[in-house]
């Protein structure tokens, strides 16, 4: 599914958007203040397979350490 993530530079919150078309990519809005101003952020994948867990990022998807030093899930 194509999913976005956004942040407004007004309010500074983020959001995500299914985004079907590239019209509807150019008239994204902020659902919390309204505001046109957003920008698209650089989005990060993480799969999961046979219980193994890959991340784009350096640490496990969901995990908030900033390294797998003491990590449990096998890494590949």
């Amino acid at each position: 599914m194509p999913i976005y993530e956004f942040s407004c530079t007004r309010c500074e919150r983020e959001f995500e958007k299914l985004i079907l078309s590239a019209k509807e990519k150019e008239e994204i809005r902020c659902p919390h203040c309204g505001s046109e101003k957003v920008q698209q952020q650089l989005s990060v994948c993480a799969s999961s397979s046979e219980g193994k867990i890959r991340s784009s990022t350096g640490s496990c998807a969901g995990c908030t350490a900033t390294s797998c030093a003491g990590c449990t899930v096998r890494k590949p």
